[in-house]
């Protein structure tokens, strides 16, 4: 049984090996992830060990203590929150030798081909075709608010296969290779002025059956391991105190004493709190991931973290009067990554606009919370037994 002395010691040899300061930052993450010092949980030869996840921070601890590279785990965000425990649980082992390495090193960048222009909040009712002809499949269609798509090697994309049967069935999962003939991305513009979304647009591209992921027709389930880990990957992240949307304002609160109100006190104090029990509510769900997978407990840190940073950075732009009014730059960019507090209040307000509709809309989570954490009825789904080309649409 590995355990956290073995991972120091573990963790004392790669860094001997490879020393940070001279060693290329690729070769000392591929390093890492042969050492099983990349996912200490996952199984040995998957960039782990088998260890218990909850040791993982002894690793990170040594190497940060180091000064060793990280994987830029903001940028590979997709592939490592989404794509990775997904490929984990349903892929074969020739697909896991594949994809992980250059998934967690960062030599491929993954999104995430799910939402389509008809079917957001209600994914199921999804419409991107896939038919078989012999070992391929030949896909079309549409998808919409897809993040990292104009850097993205991979993609995970649901498609439906059996249009005859009810909506939730029908659906399988599969691996697109994003430079495929047939794959379009277009930007997406948004509020920000900044294009970090885009539309897919899927024309006859041609998957081959050794890149599906479970069984035909069960891409649904498959998709839940997805869509349960995407949530606790934006509602759970790990967190200073201050961290996030709460760190500008109180700064600011702390610098520009002339900007005080006592209602604005009272406000922010009220927030602060607020942040603080979401910052630790997201450390024991973590502890909770230890384990197993991600439970739709994932769905209400993700609600907390869409409301706090829309009620946040509103308080930023009264707390700052005419200054929160400006925009410093409303340049057309298609970043490499989204820094939520980056930039100036007015990007914070704006940008905060987009956290209750990505990763799952809040009201679609509220039913999820309603359902499977407090165990309420299920609201009635007229269409639950209906084929899905017999919808309306």
């Amino acid at each position: 049984m590995t355990d956290a002395a073995d991972l120091r010691t573990r963790s004392a040899e790669l860094l001997a090996t490879y020393p940070p300061a001279t060693t290329d930052r690729m070769d000392f993450l591929k390093a890492r992830f042969d050492a099983g010092l990349a996912w200490v949980h996952y199984p040995q030869g998957l960039g782990g060990l088998g260890a218990p996840r909850s040791l993982q921070a002894v690793v990170d601890a040594e190497l940060e203590a180091a000064d060793a590279p990280d994987n830029d785990p903001r940028r590979i965000g997709i592939g490592l929150g989404m794509a990775a425990p997904t490929i984990l649980k349903y892929g074969t082992e020739e697909q896991k030798q594949r994809y992980l390495r250059p998934l967690w090193v960062g030599e491929e960048v993954w999104c995430q081909l799910f939402s389509e222009p008809g079917a957001g909040s209600d994914l199921a009712a999804l419409g991107t075709r896939a038919v078989r002809e012999g070992d391929e499949w030949v896909v079309n269609g549409q998808k919409v608010w897809t993040s990292s798509a104009h850097l993205a090697r991979w993609a995970i994309l649901i498609a439906r296969t059996d249009p005859d049967v009810p909506k939730h069935r029908g659906i399988t999962y599969f691996i697109c290779d994003m430079t495929d003939p047939g794959v379009e991305v277009r930007p997406l513009r948004q509020i920000t002025g900044e294009a970090e979304f885009n539309e897919v647009f899927l024309t006859d591209v041609r998957i081959p059956d050794s890149r599906r992921l479970g069984e035909v027709g069960d891409g649904w389930r498959v998709a839940q391991t997805t869509l349960n880990n995407e949530r606790v990957a934006i509602g759970g992240m790990r967190l200073p105190r201050e961290g996030g949307m709460i760190g500008p304002v109180s700064k600011t609160w702390r610098e520009r004493p002339e900007l005080r109100t006592h209602d604005l006190h009272q406000r922010l104090l009220k927030l602060w709190v607020e942040a603080e029990v979401a910052r630790l509510t997201g450390e024991r769900l973590r502890q909770q991931l230890v384990a197993g997978q991600p439970g739709p407990e994932g769905a209400g840190m993700k609600l907390a973290f869409a409301r706090l940073n829309q009620e946040i950075s509103g308080l930023e732009v009264e707390l700052l009067g005419e200054e929160g009014l400006l925009y410093e730059d409303w340049t057309m960019r298609r970043p490499e990554l989204v820094d939520f507090t980056g930039r100036d209040a007015g990007y914070r307000y704006l940008r905060s606009k987009g956290n209750s509709i990505e990763g799952g809309t809040t009201e679609v989570l509220l039913n999820i919370v309603a359902e499977r954490v407090l165990g309420l009825p299920s609201e009635p789904r007229t269409d639950k037994d209906v084929a899905w080309k017999d919808l309306a649409r």
